[in-house]
């Protein structure tokens, strides 16, 4: 009974040793992330800080950014040299790059920048003074120059919109001319052609009985139309609209209204002045048959739409 007593107490020993131990790390851990959080806190303040003031010095780069185009703008106007202020300005952009790494930031430093960009503006503003004076001073002595010239200037923009009022009319009365001496297609008459040759009139054929088509019609009658040859356009455009063409067959492209159309058949007539007749046949070729519905015939010459006419398929 006397040696479990010992035994006992030992082990109570033991246990409130480890206990100890375990509140002294406890208490050493507590220490540690105490200390971690308050040097982490300094950090984030500093960092914080450091921030702010790049911000700051960025704003006052801008600011000199600014004014450093304006002076480089007027100086150039006043006829001054801007060649050393580009490359202060390529400087300064450089600088304004460098700002994007807060960890990099020395605020001693840019704001020896900035106060060196600041002395270089006020400088610039005494050169612009110097040169608006100069400039000034050239201004007298050219005005005597300009007021003896305005007199010519004046009869000048007399004479030259005189010249241009007489250009304009010529270029109206050229046009005028031009429309007047367009061709006109009269009595336009479509037959159809069965594939023996027999010729069909009235407007309206049943699609199976159409080989070719005939187009004719008589050129009016126009006195100020040169008699030349005139190369003459037909299209046929089909009921949804599309030029029935094929390139094998003689179809192609003109222009009209400054864009290239594609036309059906052409050829070129000689213009006598006699209200002659041209006669266009045309032939879709193979097995291919015109459409149902209402065909349109138009007509062009000479960059104009001189007539236009229709026939019906059944």
């Amino acid at each position: 009974m006397e040696s479990r007593q010992p035994r006992r107490d030992n082990s109570r020993n033991y246990l409130i040793a480890a206990l100890l131990i375990l509140a002294a790390l406890n208490v050493l851990v507590l220490y540690f992330y105490y200390q971690e959080r308050e040097t982490n806190k300094t950090k984030d303040a500093t960092i914080n800080a450091k921030t702010e003031e790049l911000l700051a010095t960025r704003a006052k780069l801008d600011s000199i950014s600014t004014q450093l185009d304006a002076k480089i703008s007027e100086i150039q106007r006043l006829g001054g040299n801007i060649d050393s202020l580009l490359q202060i300005k390529a400087e300064l952009e450089k600088d304004k790059r460098s700002l994007r790494n807060v960890n990099n930031f020395d605020t001693r430093k840019y704001d020896q920048k900035i106060k060196s960009y600041e002395a270089l503006l006020v400088q610039k503003d005494q050169e612009i003074a110097r040169l608006k004076e100069e400039n000034g001073i050239l201004t007298q002595q050219n005005q005597t120059l300009t007021e003896e010239n305005t007199g010519l200037k004046n009869e000048k923009q007399v004479l030259s919109d005189s010249i241009t009022t007489y250009s304009v009319k010529n270029k109206e009365l050229e046009e005028k001319v031009t429309v007047a001496s367009a061709l006109r297609a009269e009595n336009i008459v479509v037959n159809a052609l069965n594939s023996r040759g027999k010729e069909r009139d009235g407007g309206s054929y049943k699609a199976k009985r159409i080989d070719k088509v005939k187009v004719s019609f008589q050129l009016a009658p126009n006195g100020l139309a040169k008699h030349n040859d005139k190369e003459i356009y037909m299209r046929i455009l089909d009921p949804a609209g599309a030029v029935i063409a094929d390139m094998a067959t003689g179809s192609g492209e003109f222009m009209y209204g400054g864009k290239g159309m594609i036309y059906t058949s052409a050829q070129t007539v000689q213009f006598d002045n006699t209200r002659q007749t041209v006669n266009f046949i045309y032939g879709r070729g193979g097995q291919q048959r015109f459409n149902e519905g209402r065909h349109v015939i138009e007509i062009y010459s000479e960059g104009f739409k001189i007539g236009e006419g229709e026939f019906t398929v059944k």
